[in-house]
């Protein structure tokens, strides 16, 4: 019986110490999701400041592309200027609002490192996301086009 209070002790020790970290995690998966949200829905809204806050200067965008011939694969890449000039041109306000997608899942993260799923109307991003000077940037990403829907 005397060991019942000890235990009753340390586990609300444990309690106590575990619901700060806890808290600390909420704010770091909005920090991330923030930044996914803001990747995507600055590409829709053709907002190239929101895009921007997304995104570490040193990002690298790229996807794996097959050569029509079947012959050879390359990989495109795409710099974070890049990015913030097709945003501000508006490419991503032509998909009507009915159709946008924006779907962010976060699947794996450990300390300042992150990895997201985001799923857009027309393609997937897997994004590799850093806390940065307090803030989470998206630093890379590898994506594919979805299939296009025959007409």
């Amino acid at each position: 019986m005397n060991r019942i209070p000890s235990i009753l002790i340390l586990c609300a020790a444990l309690v106590a110490i575990a619901v700060p970290s806890a808290a600390a995690e909420t704010e770091d998966e909005a920090g991330i999701k923030g930044a996914a949200l803001d990747y995507l829905m600055g590409w829709y809204t053709g907002d190239p400041e929101r895009m921007e806050r997304a995104l570490h200067p040193d990002l690298a965008k790229r996807i794996v592309r097959t050569d029509p011939e079947g012959k050879r694969d390359r990989v495109d890449q795409m710099s974070a200027m890049t990015l913030v000039q097709y945003t501000r041109k508006g490419y991503g306000k032509q998909v009507p609002v009915e159709e946008r997608i924006a779907e962010i899942t976060i699947l794996d993260r450990y300390g300042n490192a992150a990895v997201v799923k985001a799923v857009a109307r027309d393609w997937v991003d897997y994004l590799q996301i850093g806390k940065v000077n307090g803030e989470w940037k998206i630093i890379n990403v590898l994506w594919e086009m979805k299939p296009r829907p025959k007409e």
